[in-house]
Formats: structure tokens, C-alpha cells, sequence
């Protein structure tokens, strides 16, 4: 894991207007087993069935206001946002204490929202479970790029029956499980490095990331999916990378062009802010990603279309779009410090785009090319090479600069 030394006390967050029987149900199981507990109330509306170590007046004032006035206005959009921003703050407070070791939750919309929010401002390896009724709908407004695991709720969380019952008493032993976990028996001296992997670059990467292994690094992969390139960059922001092997940045174009995994806007620029040496590729920039064909934009009916699996349907870049991209990368490595390279695969950017495959477009390649070659920032070096990506003696030169920068 990467936290050491965690508290053995849950700290509980709810609304506890109504969810008090439930957060008691939890509580007294949290006990039985010896694990402490700390209560914060993030209700607004009624008195709470379970008296909370922290009041939601204590957490509406940490959030900028006080609780008649939120109670006064009636409004809940601004009410869920003002106990949000104090839930947050509490949290962050206990925690920078050592107050607690696991963060659980019980909860509907609001209270979803509002806990889920506190448990991704955490650290990767806290342990975080949050209970909720919304979870099947969409899992990633609630996780984003955090490690929070999921209980579908199955039946609303409104009274201890024999479904809410077990479903909770299960999601309280898990956390019961993860804070009495002893330490992970995994070296952690080693520097860590992150890499981006895509299915087209997976040949590259695998054999890159055994070579790095061999040198003596931990080599963390991500999928990159939207997610993984949002998780990755988190990562680096929260300072747990020492280096980046950005072979695959195939979320730009998703991002510009209007595919379905976009990493957002500020994906590749992470490494540049944390000031950590990194080499990157272009990795499937010749690609846009959507679901079954027929969820293709009919604006991109006539576009060159590939049908990677009945679930995946890939777009060829165009060479405007090609330059688009160039542009956006050679933007973000503005003002990069540390020692940055960027090496151009000049056969094939990805498995499917090489000579005889169908994504084979020399003339969009070398818009691509010819616009970084144009604008690359002087401070990162560029190496162009007669290779494909997924070629071993490609692998091996990112490999090799990687490590120069390391040493």
C-alpha cells in the first residue's frame, strides 16, 4: 500500500437527517470488532438520529456558512455544495492529524456526492467504501481517478431490513478487513516510473516496461482509456512518479477531435508542472475512439472506420487533425525544465498503421511529424527513428534515454 502507519478508526460520513439507523447499524458493527469511529453529519434538513463527533453546523461553517442560512434559502443544489466543501475540509484536517485509517459512507444522491468527493481528495491506499443506491448509474462520477470501492446498495438505504442489513454488514467488514491488513511485503526503495499503454502499443510497452524492471525500477502501467491518462497524470501530480514513459498519448485526439476517451484538457501535463524527466512517443495518434459502429457522428459516417470489436470502433486521423494534435503537444511542453525527449516512430505509430495495415496513412503520419518537428520546444530533445512503434530496437531507444535521464 502506499500509506503507512494508518489509524485504526473509520471515520464516518453521512447524512445523518436520514440515515442515522443506518450509521448506527454501521457504528455498533465497527465496534463489536474493536475499530473506533468518527461521526461527521453532512445533513441539513431534520435533527440527526445519531449524535455525530462533528455537527453540520461545524461542517457547514467549515464550508463558508452557517446552517440557518443554508436551511433559510432552502436551496439544495447550493446546500450539497456548501456541506461538500466542508465535509472536504474536515476531512482533510482529521487526516493531515492521523486521525483516521478508512473513510466509509452510506448514501443517496446528495450524500453520494458529498462523501465521495472528501474520499477522492485522499491518497491512493486509504482504504474508502462507499454504500450507495447510485452506483450502477455512473461509478466514474463517484471514483474519478480515486481507489474507492463500490457497495450497490440493491435496495434504497431508508431502514435496517434483512437486504440493507447484510449489504452494510458486508461493506463494514470489508473496511474492518482493509484497516486490519498488515503492510504489503513490496520493495518501495525502487523509483517508480509511469507508462501509457494502449492495445496497439501493448508489444512496446510490455517489453519496455520488462527492460526498466531489469535496470532496477517499478514500472506502473495505465490503460489508456480516459481514466487511465487522468489517473496517470494525478499520480504524477500527487508526486508518487519519479519519471514518465509516455509511449501512448492517443487521448489527445479524443480530447480534440471528439472521441469517447478523453483524458480532459490537461492530459501530458502533469510531468512538465512536477518537473520529472520523461520520454515520450505518439503512440495511436492515428486513432479516435468510439463504441459499436452504429454510436459513431453521422458527421463521421464517411470517415475511414475500423472495427477493432463489436465494442470498439476506431477513427483514422485526418492530416489537419494530425496537425492539431502535433500543435497541442508541442504547447503543453512549453516551458518543460526537466530533461524531456520526444522519439518519433517515422514506420508506424501504432500496430494498425504500419505499411499494409489498414490505418496506413504516410501523408496525415508526416503532417503529424513535420508540425512537432516545426514546434517542438527547444528544450526537449527529439530523435527520430526508422522504426515502427511496436519494433523491439524502438522499445529498447526509449528505454535507453529513459535511463540516461534517471543517471
Amino acid at each position: 500500500m502506499l500509506i503507512k502507519g494508518l489509524s485504526k478508526t473509520a471515520l464516518l460520513v453521512g447524512t445523518l437527517d436520514t440515515k442515522g439507523e443506518e450509521y448506527l447499524f454501521a457504528k455498533n458493527r465497527f465496534n463489536q470488532a474493536g475499530i473506533k469511529t468518527i461521526i461527521i453529519d453532512a445533513g441539513i434538513l431534520g435533527s440527526p438520529k445519531l449524535t455525530p463527533d462533528y455537527s453540520n453546523e461545524v461542517v457547514a461553517h467549515a464550508g463558508g456558512v452557517e446552517l440557518k442560512e443554508l436551511i433559510s434559502k432552502a436551496n439544495r443544489g447550493s446546500a450539497v455544495s456548501a456541506m461538500t466543501k466542508g465535509v472536504l475540509k474536515t476531512v482533510q484536517e482529521l487526516f493531515s492529524k492521523g486521525e483516521f485509517g478508512g473513510i466509509f459512507a452510506l448514501g443517496g444522491s446528495s450524500g453520494s456526492a458529498i462523501s465521495s468527493a472528501a474520499m477522492r481528495s485522499l491518497p491512493i491506499g486509504v482504504p474508502k467504501i462507499l454504500v450507495s443506491t447510485l452506483v450502477g448509474q455512473n461509478a466514474d462520477a463517484y471514483v474519478g481517478q480515486s481507489d474507492i470501492a463500490l457497495f450497490a446498495s440493491v435496495v434504497d438505504i431508508a431502514g435496517i431490513n434483512r437486504i440493507s442489513s447484510r449489504v452494510i454488514a458486508n461493506a463494514v467488514d470489508a473496511m474492518i478487513g482493509m484497516l486490519n491488513g498488515g503492510e504489503i511485503d513490496k520493495k518501495i526503495e525502487k523509483k517508480i516510473v509511469a507508462a501509457s499503454m494502449f492495445g496497439v502499443t501493448t508489444q512496446c510497452v510490455t517489453q519496455a516496461r520488462k527492460e526498466l524492471e531489469e535496470a532496477g525500477l517499478e514500472v506502473i502501467t495505465f490503460h489508456m482509456t480516459g481514466n487511465g491518462g487522468m489517473a496517470m497524470e494525478k499520480l504524477i501530480t500527487d508526486g508518487l512518479v519519479d519519471a514518465v514513459l509516455d509511449v501512448t498519448t492517443t487521448e489527445l485526439c479524443d480530447e480534440i477531435i471528439g472521441g469517447i476517451l478523453s483524458a480532459g484538457p490537461t492530459r501530458l501535463t502533469a510531468a512538465v508542472k512536477k518537473n520529472i524527466p520523461q520520454v515520450i512517443s505518439l503512440g495511436a495518434l492515428d486513432m479516435v475512439n468510439f463504441g459499436p459502429k452504429k454510436t459513431v457522428p453521422e458527421k463521421f459516417k464517411d470517415r475511414k472506420l475500423y472495427v477493432h470489436n463489436e465494442n470498439v470502433t476506431l477513427m483514422r486521423t485526418t492530416p489537419n487533425e494530425c496537425r492539431a494534435i502535433a500543435l497541442d503537444i508541442c504547447n503543453k511542453l512549453k516551458g518543460v525544465k526537466a530533461r524531456t525527449a520526444l522519439i518519433v516512430p517515422l514506420l508506424g505509430i501504432s500496430a494498425i498503421a504500419t505499411k499494409g495495415q489498414p490505418f496506413y496513412d504516410p501523408e496525415a503520419d508526416e503532417v503529424l511529424f513535420s508540425t512537432i518537428r516545426e514546434h517542438l520546444p527547444k528544450e526537449v530533445e527529439l530523435i527520430e527513428l526508422e522504426l515502427a512503434i511496436n519494433d523491439s530496437d524502438f522499445s529498447s531507444a526509449l528505454v535507453a534515454k529513459l535511463l540516461s535521464y534517471l543517471k
